[in-house]
């Protein structure tokens, strides 16, 4: 694991969450001692986050189809 100062942490701010990112986390140490750790949020995407796919197929006929169905029943 990576343990950065915290003045080092403010000069290289971005390299420091890139290295988070790679690494799953990075530690920032002050004068005082005291540690503190940077993690990436892992993004949960919902499951019915799909892609779509063009199936070509108009307005016009989804509605036959839909009324070719109700008048099977």
């Amino acid at each position: 694991m990576n343990v950065y100062t915290f003045s080092e942490a403010r000069q290289k701010l971005a390299h420091l969450l890139e290295r988070a990112n790679k690494e799953g986390e990075v530690q920032i140490k002050r004068r005082d001692g005291k540690k503190f750790i940077i993690t990436p949020l892992k993004v949960t995407k919902s499951p019915l986050d799909v892609k779509g796919i063009n199936l070509k197929v108009t307005t016009k006929d989804i509605v036959a189809i839909v009324r070719k169905m109700r008048e099977r029943d």
